[in-house]
């Protein structure tokens, strides 16, 4: 799609939510969008903290791996100016600065540095995370549309956009009720009040994070957005969802998961590189192990057990006699029951403790067959696009609707029983997914979803097809 030639080319501003793995996960789908949107020569802006943009630099290794059409543009953070005070400042405050910042133009004044850094071309679309909401009213003020992307599951989505209803509902009795399915509000049905996400109906409704989603819920549905790109892919999400969404969004468009909108050459380098990539030696790890026989663990960047749950997981990963791989941070590492560590690394024992592990090759490999994890949106679809059965622990946030859809709206997973690891739940799961009749259910039923997210990727499937009508939004702008 060649621009116009009376018209200037089209200049995309992309918007960062700079906080926990948002920002990763959109820079991941503004390189999608730049090589996407080349042809038309298209400029793509990615709007961002200083900060934030620094931690992106370092984990992409430079601007090598960049678009040559994708460049960053720094937003006011709302921070003290001297370093020093920034960084002694706690995450939940900077997040409140950030959201006041934007607010209070702070997305306007990204909008215009985009305008300058791009030789004066005007922003003719705002693409940006649906959290950072101040983006409506920023791009209509610059005349431009607004294109939310959502980055979680669909039905946390929903529970937001629903969340005046659902307070309305449940009242202060959240605890009474909680295990009382939400069937009458549509969509839903499959989900208890316990597994709503925090500031829904339970928690700190004051805390940043509640009210910030609970405004986007009131924004998004008034905001008359060209489109809504979600993290999902056509057939995953039961109907009654899909249905509830449209009617309150017209215009979804799932091309989830977005770690795959990447095109196949950019995947295809970072394979070559493996080294790299694996700087703990993890794929050589699993290559000496037979195919479904080893179970990964991770809990992101952010989650993290409580010690003595961290130990009775420990201890349940060598009573279930599996090979483990577990990617764990190192400052955790002192909280492991004693000798674990030396005992996981003793030949012929099984079990490798790494700091860091390249979770998508990981998931990939043959030899994994069971994953536990804290169900965050972005390991439950990497998991489910890597056909692996999970075991999943959730923390906080929209965790715990992850948890449920693995367990009784997929079922291709199982959740822990009251949200904490016992050494005896750690050893029946992992048995179970890696060598029980339950796991061979399980497996079956991944290998569905897999092959589900096969072919909406597939030249001419459905994901692909909504990722291009998704391009032709923006750059039409």
């Amino acid at each position: 799609m060649a621009p116009a030639a009376s018209s200037p080319a089209p200049h995309v501003a992309v918007v960062a939510f700079p906080f926990s793995s948002h920002a990763a996960v959109l820079l991941a789908f503004a390189r999608a969008l730049a090589a996407a949107a080349a042809p038309a020569g298209a400029t793509i802006s990615f709007l961002s903290t200083a900060s934030s943009i620094a931690q992106l630099r370092r984990a992409a290794g430079g601007a090598g791996g960049m678009p040559g059409n994708l460049r960053f543009v720094e937003v006011p953070d709302g921070a003290p100016p001297p370093a020093a005070e920034r960084a002694a400042v706690p995450v939940p405050r900077q997040m409140e600065l950030f959201m006041a910042a934007a607010e209070a133009g702070g997305v306007e004044a990204g909008l215009e540095a985009a305008r300058a850094a791009a030789g004066g071309v005007r922003v003719s679309c705002v693409v940006g995370d649906a959290f950072v909401w101040p983006a409506a009213e920023a791009a209509a003020a610059a005349g431009a549309p607004w294109v939310p992307v959502w980055t979680a599951a669909s039905c946390a989505l929903l529970a937001h956009l629903r969340t005046d209803a659902l307070r309305a509902d449940v009242g202060d009795q959240a605890v009474s009720r909680a295990d009382e399915l939400l069937v009458s509000h549509p969509g839903l049905a499959s989900y208890r009040v316990r597994d709503l996400p925090d500031g829904v109906v339970s928690g700190d409704f004051n805390y940043v994070i509640s009210r910030l989603v609970h405004r986007m819920g009131q924004v998004l549905p008034r905001a008359a957005a060209a489109a809504v790109a979600l993290n999902t892919f056509p057939g995953l999400d039961p109907p009654d969802v899909t249905a509830a969404l449209a009617e309150l969004l017209p215009n979804c468009l799932p091309l989830g998961p977005y770690h795959l909108l990447l095109p196949k050459d950019t995947t295809a380098a970072a394979a070559a590189a493996p080294a790299a990539d694996d700087p703990h030696g993890c794929l050589a790890w699993l290559d000496r192990h037979p195919a479904r026989s080893v179970v990964y663990v991770s809990f992101g960047t952010v989650a993290s057990p409580r010690p003595d749950e961290l130990r009775e997981l420990a201890a349940g990963l060598e009573s279930s006699g599996a090979p483990f791989l577990w990617s764990l941070r190192e400052d955790s590492w002192p909280l492991l029951p004693p000798g674990f560590l030396d005992r996981a690394s003793a030949a012929g024992s099984g079990g490798l403790v790494v700091p860091w592990a390249p979770q998508v090759a990981v998931l990939r490999h043959a030899a994994v067959g069971a994953f536990v994890t804290h169900a965050g949106w972005g390991s439950v679809m990497e998991g489910v696009a890597s056909g692996v059965p999970m075991a999943c622990r959730p923390f906080f946030g929209d965790q715990r609707m992850n948890a449920r859809s693995v367990a009784h709206v997929w079922g291709f997973g199982a959740a822990f029983e009251g949200a904490t690891m016992t050494r005896a739940g750690v050893a029946t799961a992992v048995g179970e997914m890696l060598r029980g009749e339950e796991g061979v259910r399980m497996r079956a039923r991944a290998r569905d979803l897999q092959a589900a997210v096969a072919a909406a990727f597939a030249p001419g499937g459905a994901c692909r097809r909504n990722f291009d009508k998704f391009v032709e939004i923006v750059c039409r702008a």
